[in-house]
């Protein structure tokens, strides 16, 4: 009897979450020292189960121009931000909020892409979009925006980049078609310097995201301009540490990748259209095409096959079923959701919002999202990361159009604070 219950109990949830309506719960904004109701058990070992943040406090960080996009390292004590205007990567110490060093390309001559007027320009090659960490957060793998590749960079050790050199190859542009991008590294405070060459690994036109899997042995990679997806196979003891293995077709242009190792799938938001990409991740080969709203920008992944998506220009987010593309339950946003970022728990989804300078937070619950609180984020917010410890949690916000990072920070408590729902 007592297996029975478990079942009809297991089975109502099931078909609640299937027929869940798209709807959202608008509740009054929060200040510094209000809390908010987030019940439920963390899906993730290791981190404290909470019911409620706190709202604390934010702080203001100066980047370099044109901040894209901003990463944390597994133990959350770095923070990597890249400036695509800047042309560089700024690694900050989370503790101090301090910049430990700048990274930055040389410059050379390339052609850009102007996003308004919708044409080629002239242009930097080595401007940094997207980042993702691999090997123990050893290499850290960046796409640039107009040099058609993604280089990898040891961020573990300078020397590290300097011994993987082939002999020949330093100080040369290229050699045996191995093209070489030079940075510099500079460290504030200091007046010590590092340079070294590192590989341009090609993919296609305009890449983008990159994401891997858990394993460290694939690399995948939007190419928005080529309307693919590359799958890089790694090997970080071999020099350029990673080589092309697959490209697979999009119908239009692709954007956001994430990886579901545990189904060996993997999922690209075909942002120029209304769907979703499926890759097979044994044979790297298209699984099959989910149909979903239009113009879907970034994709995240919940423990139990979920897929949270934002729709960029319909200004709204949605959790979807994996297996089918269904909508199940979605929330309006402020205007145009860019990249969003699941809290620890699970419990909690954080979404930049570029045209409006807002940052939405919202609450997942089991057949709607309820949006917690709006934070005001000038300079048109576009990244974002999330630093947990047992007692807080902080959302550093990358800003494109001042190359700032905003740091917003909340304390995980228990006790419950009703708030009154405001009627739409």
């Amino acid at each position: 009897m007592k297996r029975l219950l478990i079942f009809i109990g297991l089975l109502i949830s099931f078909i609640r979450c299937q027929t869940a309506a798209g709807t959202e719960d608008k509740l009054p904004e929060l200040v510094a020292g209000d809390t908010i109701d987030i019940s439920g058990k963390d899906t993730i070992p290791g981190s404290k189960s909470y019911s409620n943040l706190e709202f604390k406090k934010s702080e203001l960080l100066r980047a370099a121009p044109g901040t894209k996009s901003v990463l944390f390292n597994a133990d959350g004590s770095k923070l990597y931000a890249m400036n695509l205007e800047g042309l560089s990567i700024y690694e900050f110490d989370r503790a101090t909020r301090k910049i430990l060093r700048q990274f930055k390309f040389k410059p050379t001559k390339g052609t850009g892409w102007d996003y308004v007027k919708d044409t080629i320009i002239p242009s930097i090659q080595e401007k940094p979009v997207e980042a993702c960490l691999s090997h123990d957060d050893k290499i850290l793998w960046v796409s640039l925006h107009n040099a058609e590749g993604i280089v990898p960079i040891r961020v573990d050790s300078i020397g590290a980049n300097l011994s993987a050199l082939p002999a020949g190859l330093s100080g040369r542009k290229e050699n045996n078609k191995q093209v070489l991008k030079r940075m510099f590294v500079t460290y504030p405070g200091s007046t010590r310097k590092d340079s070294f060459d590192v590989p341009l690994i090609k993919t296609g036109k305009t890449p983008k995201i990159i994401s891997r899997t858990a394993d460290s042995k694939y690399l995948l990679v939007s190419n928005w301009h080529s309307y693919s997806v590359s799958v890089l196979e790694i090997n970080k003891e071999q020099y350029p540490y990673a080589k092309l293995i697959s490209t697979v077709p999009v119908s239009a242009i692709p954007r956001g990748i994430v990886v579901d190792d545990f189904r060996k799938r993997s999922y690209v938001a075909v942002m120029g259209g209304a769907s979703l990409l499926v890759i097979n991740n044994e044979t790297w080969k298209k699984d099959t095409i989910l149909n979903v709203e239009a113009n879907p920008r970034h994709i995240v992944l919940d423990a139990s096959g979920h897929l949270f998506i934002s729709y960029n220009l319909l200004g709204k987010i949605a959790c979807l079923d994996a297996s089918t593309g269904n909508s199940l339950f979605t929330a309006r946003t402020h205007g145009k959701p860019r990249t969003i970022i699941l809290s620890k728990n699970q419990k909690i989804l954080f979404a930049t919002c570029y045209a409006s300078d807002t940052v939405d937070v919202f609450r997942i619950n089991e057949n709607s999202f309820t949006r917690i609180k709006s934070l005001p984020c000038k300079g048109h917010p576009v990244g974002v990361d999330i630093y947990e410890n047992e007692e807080m949690l902080e959302a550093w916000v990358c800003s494109y159009s001042n190359g700032t990072i905003s740091v917003f920070s909340f304390a995980k408590a228990e006790n419950e604070v009703k708030l009154k729902k405001i009627s739409k």
